[in-house]
This record gives structure tokens, C-alpha cells and sequence, in this order.
């Protein structure tokens, strides 16, 4: 038989050593900043009942879900009309029961809803796994890829929203990013904009063309929203909401004005200064809210989905799309039976700040082997000799290997500079009858002897 070519499936990556200590970084400053603000941690099966995920993110969704198909021989129980039509659409609910997960939000509302009677509301969690998507591979998206969720639910608190502001803040702050912007807006606020206008029906349509205004320009936007059903006194009634400047508080001022006919419009405005209070009122995050935060009317992400503030963070060091985003919603787990649990939750784009921080060069000094130290492996003899100082290092909780077998001493040597082990134990004849060893500097060449102890101390 001829040898299989290995290739990767498409959409898929494989991570290096290095690599993975960049990602594992990442998560790891992440997972610290969630653990600080009360959010525990939480993981889901990579796959999930069929039914438990179709039909939550719209037919374009449904179509990207991959789907698992049934063990055995799993056309048996398949109808065969069905399989002469070839319709795979009525056809795969009998021939597959399981599917990989396509988000994490999902599988958190299954989760509350199945543990509702263990755990104590409002439920605090974050969740870093991967999903999967049937989508068309192409750069920065991928088939198979991390996120990075934490949400709050049974809680209506706007202090929830405070908190991930700064949660965004102070995690952005910690993988060293220094300028980036946290926007926010309101579903309440958009809501009492489609309201004043007269066309409350068309906010959907009203929203997905303001959110291109970075793309497609005022005049791109225009066109769209004459396209969508508004007329030109609608777009004269929009342009100087759309092009709002100023603060934050400016804003918000001149806001309370044009909405001052929409109780809808000016709760959505009351919610954000209240977001605005609450971090003021933390005292050391006054600048969070000079430097980093900023209301932006034109934002609208997941409007089907989100009801209240909705948040997105972009970096301004590099040209990147989103890093992060989220919002409020009011019925998570109403798809499975419990009705009215409000939530908020925000997510990071792991991907994405995993190339801003490898173009920014943000990663700590690599590290991609935890082995600090190398036994140089001679003979059979030195083998057995230098085993009880391997266990002792171990020990002393320092990170060593033996090299496995006796080998050339330049194999080894090239062995350590390929895993970057910064030391090298040196042990023959001599050492073994002085119990002094030998122990190299792999970056500057210098040896000196040790003894056991001393080496122990250098080492740590």
C-alpha cells in the first residue's frame, strides 16, 4: 500500500511548542483577570445533541453546524424515499443525532437550564474551548478555533456591564496593549432613533447599514438605507446622529435631545451613564473611562439578540477587525423552557489578539521548553549514576531530562540548542570519583564545577 501524503484538514492548524505557549498565555492572563472580577471556569462537551443546537442561529447557521453522523451502519434506519430524493436537509436528522459545538453561548444556556438547581444565581462563568464551523476557510478564520466567553446571568444589574468594561481594561492592559477602544452602545438607543424617525419596523435594516459607516462611508450608508425602505427626510433626520462627535458626555447630551419623544431611546441613554457611574465610583479607573471607552451610536452587533448595552473592542496599534465584543440579552435560556433569565456576557477574539501581540512583538521572551536543565547521557555506567540526580532535581521541582540513549556528545549539544535548555550537566570518570560536575553554560560556553547542592541552587 502506498504511503498516505499527511495533510491537514482544511480550515484546521496545527500549534507548535512556541506557539502554544503564545496561546496558553493568553488564556492564561485571561483566565486570571475573569478569576479576580468572581467568574469560575466551566467546560462543555465538544459535541452537543442535534436538536439542542439547530435552529438557534438561523438557517445560514444551521447550514455551517458540522454534523456527526451516527455510529454503525447509520443509513439502515433511513428513509428510503428520502435517500432516492437525495434531499440532505430532511435526510439528516435520521442519520445523525450528534453535532460539534458552533459556539459556546448555546451550550452555557443548555448547561443552566440542565444544573438550574445547583448553582446559585446570579451564575458567573467563563469558558475557553474550541468550535467548529462549516464556513469557507480564508485569513483569520478558520473551521476549528478558540473563544473566549464570560457572562453573568440572573442578574439586571448594570454593575454587570460596569465590570466588563473594565474586565476589557484590565486584561487588554495586562497582554500589553496600550491603545485600544472599548465602544458601547444601547439596543434601546437605536430602538428610539428607528422610533423618531417613524419606521420602528425597519430597525434591522436601519442598524446593519449604519454599522458599515467605518466601511462603506455616510454616502455608501445613504445609498443602502434608500435601498432599505427610508426616505431622504428619514437620512436627513439620521446624518448628524450618525456623525455624533465630541465626549462621551456630549454626546449622551445632544442624544437626550434628538430622543426626547422615545421612552425607549432615553432609558437605553439612562443605562449607559449609569455603566459610566459605576466606574467612576471604583475611584482608580477614572481614566478607563478618558482613555479608553466610547459611545458609538453606530454600533449595533447581534441586534436580534442583544436588548441593552452592547460593547466591541478594537485595537488602534494595528489594522485589525473586532478583538472582543458582546452585550445584554434578556431570554438566553428561554430556547430550552426557562423563561425570562436575563444576562450579559463579553467575549475575546483569541485569534485575533494572538496576531496583534505576535505584530506588536507583545509576547514575553520565549520559554518553549520548561527544561532548564540537560543530563548528558555517555554510557550504560554514567546512566545509572546520574539517575538518582535526575530524581533529586525533579525533586527540587526543576525541570530536567536525561538524554535517552549514548550518543555522540555533539548530537546532544544540538539536542539542547534545538529546545533552548540553558544548561547542560556534564558527568564522566572524574565526576563520578570527585562528586564535582560538570556543568555548562549553553549561551555564553562557560563551565565551572558544581556539586549537587550548588547545582540545585543555580538552577532554581
Amino acid at each position: 500500500m502506498a504511503a498516505i501524503k499527511p495533510s491537514l484538514a482544511k480550515g484546521t492548524r496545527d500549534f507548535s511548542p512556541v506557539e502554544m505557549e503564545k496561546r496558553n498565555y493568553i488564556f492564561n492572563t485571561l483566565k486570571t483577570v475573569f478569576k479576580k472580577f468572581g467568574y469560575s471556569e466551566i467546560q462543555t462537551p465538544s459535541f452537543e445533541n442535534l436538536s439542542t443546537l439547530t435552529g438557534k442561529y438561523g438557517d445560514e447557521g444551521d447550514k455551517l453546524i458540522f454534523k456527526i453522523l451516527n455510529s454503525g451502519d447509520y443509513l439502515s434506519k433511513a428513509s428510503t424515499a428520502l435517500l432516492e430524493e437525495k434531499n440532505s436537509t430532511k435526510l439528516i436528522p435520521q442519520i445523525s443525532e450528534k453535532a460539534l459545538r458552533y459556539d459556546l453561548t448555546v451550550p452555557f444556556a443548555r448547561y443552566v437550564v440542565m444544573h438550574q438547581n445547583d448553582i446559585a444565581l446570579p451564575f458567573k462563568r467563563f469558558q475557553i474551548q474550541p468550535v467548529w464551523r462549516a464556513d469557507r476557510p480564508q485569513r483569520g478564520r478558520y473551521r476549528e478555533f478558540y473563544q473566549c466567553d464570560v457572562d453573568v446571568v440572573g442578574s439586571d444589574s448594570l454593575l454587570n456591564e460596569a465590570e466588563f468594561i473594565l474586565i476589557y481594561h484590565e486584561a487588554l492592559k495586562a497582554l500589553g496593549l496600550k491603545d485600544f477602544t472599548i465602544k458601547i452602545n444601547n439596543r434601546k438607543i437605536l430602538t428610539g432613533i428607528a422610533e423618531i424617525i417613524g419606521k420602528p419596523e425597519l430597525i434591522v435594516d436601519m442598524t446593519v447599514a449604519i454599522d458599515k459607516l467605518d466601511k462603506i462611508g455616510l454616502d455608501g450608508v445613504n445609498k443602502e438605507l434608500l435601498e432599505r425602505g427610508f426616505a431622504q427626510e428619514d437620512l436627513d433626520i439620521l446624518k448628524p446622529i450618525i456623525l455624533l462627535e465630541g465626549t462621551n458626555y456630549n454626546k449622551l447630551q445632544a442624544l437626550k435631545t434628538v430622543l426626547a419623544s422615545s421612552d425607549n431611546g432615553l432609558k437605553g441613554i439612562q443605562e449607559i451613564e449609569e455603566v459610566f457611574a459605576y466606574i467612576k465610583a471604583f475611584g482608580a479607573n477614572d481614566s478607563v473611562l478618558d482613555t479608553s471607552v466610547e459611545v458609538d451610536i453606530t454600533l449595533a452587533r447581534g441586534l436580534n439578540y442583544y436588548t441593552g448595552c452592547i460593547f466591541e473592542v478594537k485595537t488602534n496599534e494595528v489594522a485589525m477587525g473586532s478583538i472582543g465584543g458582546g452585550g445584554r440579552y434578556d431570554d438566553l435560556t428561554g430556547m430550552f423552557g426557562l423563561k425570562d433569565l436575563t444576562g450579559v456576557g463579553v467575549s475575546f477574539g483569541a485569534d485575533r489578539i494572538y496576531d496583534v501581540l505576535e505584530e506588536l512583538n507583545l509576547y514575553p521572551v520565549s520559554n518553549a521548553t520548561n527544561t532548564k536543565l540537560l543530563i548528558v547521557n555517555f554510557d550504560k555506567e554514567i546512566e545509572k549514576y546520574t539517575l538518582p540526580i535526575l530524581g533529586r532535581l525533579r525533586q527540587e521541582e526543576i525541570a530536567v531530562e536525561l538524554y535517552p540513549i549514548a550518543a555522540k556528545l555533539k548530537k546532544q549539544m544540538s539536542y539542547a540548542d534545538a529546545k533552548n535548555i540553558p544548561f547542560v550537566l556534564l558527568v564522566g570518570e572524574e565526576e563520578q570519583q570527585s562528586g564535582l560536575l560538570t556543568l555548562k553554560n549553553m549561551e555564553s560556553g562557560d563551565q565551572i564545577k558544581v556539586t549537587i547542592e550548588d547545582l540545585i541552587d543555580k538552577l532554581k
